[in-house]
């Protein structure tokens, strides 16, 4: 028996790829990506030769109907976990198109095919992985649970909430064994270089200027992406059929304050005089920029037994860590067109 995991090749898919080959000696993975900017399949080199055995690459599109359907055919299927996404949000506000044709009719392709093959006896899974942008906003107080109702603010989180909601509709309609997991934002290896954590550790490696937006007093919920995997694991394994579950890591900090702590660190580990708070540099903030994200994850801790286990003051300084020790890593990854994105979105 294999599982489907689309989006292999990004941050999330791959960091789940080692998880949970590492963990399941006995499964196989079938891993499609379409290898768009930020898809790398640098990203998986440092499988095993054991772990390789049990991990097909496919390159291709999530849209594309026919190569779903001979996957299907050619192989024992019991699950489809959906990371493929266009994610960053800045990039939404950019070019909006191709986040609705990835995330919204990409997740409907993906079911209509899981549909078609879909076998009730052996209660395969169909897991879509969200975000807690869905909900919109909070105020000062307050988390999101999954009762909250959805709110999106940015053309990002709108085909998130979109294709949430379809992946809910075949399960009402049709009756197919589905989950969502919408969780707060990841950090740790392999994630791409126009999100805070690694802009900012690269960026300050290099003794460039850290764009910060606003006042960066945004506050996020920060979540150790292995937790993370496990999480997904679980909800794949043992979540209740049409269920949603909340994944937080009960971390809240603002932006500002991450850059803070990435600076001291790397003070600390580099001995570098020209890292400092100089760096910073406060730019126009993002349109519709929602001031605070924090999730209860309540209901799959009580569920699944599922509590995050990393707190950040570790989480960031593992990362951090990794950032130093696979420099040619980061190297690769930023290229053309990643630096053409950058000086458009802050700036040359």
């Amino acid at each position: 028996m294999s599982i489907l995991v689309t989006g292999v090749a990004g941050f999330i898919g791959s960091n789940f790829v080692y998880y949970y080959l590492r963990k399941h000696k006995d499964k196989k993975i079938i891993g499609l990506d379409k290898l768009t900017y930020a898809g790398n399949l640098d990203n998986l080199s440092k499988l095993n030769e054991e772990e390789k055995n049990r991990f097909t690459f496919i390159k291709g599109d999530i849209n594309d109907i026919e190569l779903l359907e001979k996957i299907y055919k050619e192989n024992e299927i019991e699950g489809i976990i959906n990371f493929a996404a266009e994610s960053h949000v800045d990039r939404s506000i950019h070019d909006p198109q191709i986040f609705l044709k990835t995330n919204i009719l990409g997740t409907q392709t993906l079911l209509h095919v899981f549909k078609k093959y879909y076998d009730e006896r052996k209660r395969q899974k169909f897991l879509q992985i969200s975000t807690d942008e869905v909900y919109g906003a909070l105020g000062p107080t307050g988390y999101f649970t999954e009762k909250t109702p959805l709110d999106p603010h940015s053309p990002y989180s709108a085909s998130k909430a979109s294709a949430d909601l379809i992946v809910k509709a075949y399960h009402d309609t049709y009756g197919l064994n589905t989950n969502i997991t919408r969780c707060s934002n990841n950090y740790g290896p392999y994630q791409f270089p126009e999100k805070l954590i690694p802009l900012m550790i690269n960026n300050a490696l290099n003794h460039k200027e850290l764009p910060v937006y606003g006042d960066g007093k945004q506050i996020r919920d920060w979540l150790y992406v292995e937790d993370h995997c496990k999480a997904i694991e679980l909800v794949f394994e043992k979540g209740r059929s049409g269920e949603v579950y909340n994944i937080g890591g009960h971390n809240e900090k603002e932006n500002i304050e991450i850059v803070k702590i990435i600076i001291e660190y790397l003070q600390e580990k580099t001995k570098g005089e020209k890292i400092n708070e100089g760096l910073i540099k406060h730019v126009k903030d993002r349109l519709g920029h929602d001031r605070r994200y924090a999730i209860d994850p309540t209901k799959i801790k009580e569920e699944l037994g599922w509590e995050p286990e990393t707190k950040f003051e570790e989480g960031i300084k593992r990362t951090i860590d990794w950032y130093l020790e696979n420099k040619e890593w980061m190297e690769k990854v930023i290229t053309g067109e990643y630096l053409e994105f950058y000086r458009r979105n802050y700036g040359s």
